[in-house]
């Protein structure tokens, strides 16, 4: 995989109240990655980009939800998050990451 689309995968982390939790609980992270991504490709990215063991990667589609405006209704976009469960002892600090 090339360099370009290690950056195109991942989005970013999404930083939630489960997120939080899953990762104190799990050793888990949860990402934002583009829809077509796979968890092949999302794993490979995660540990060029992080220098870290990828154990496990499970992934969902989150529905764009649909909201009422004063126009009618409009649709949020879908999206794609990615669980990324790491090694024993591994971990990312998103804080020292420029």
């Amino acid at each position: 995989m090339n360099q370009e689309r290690v950056f195109q995968i991942l989005m970013g982390p999404h930083v939630s109240e489960k997120s939080a939790i899953v990762a104190d609980a799990n050793n888990q992270y949860v990402f934002k990655v583009a829809l077509d991504a796979t968890k092949a490709e999302i794993k490979t990215s995660v540990e060029q980009l992080f220098k870290v063991e990828v154990q496990d990667v499970q992934t969902l589609r989150v529905k764009g939800k649909t909201k009422r405006n004063r126009f009618g209704l409009s649709t949020k976009p879908s999206w794609k998050k990615a669980f990324v469960r790491l090694a024993q002892g591994q971990e990312i600090d998103f804080a020292s990451i420029n």
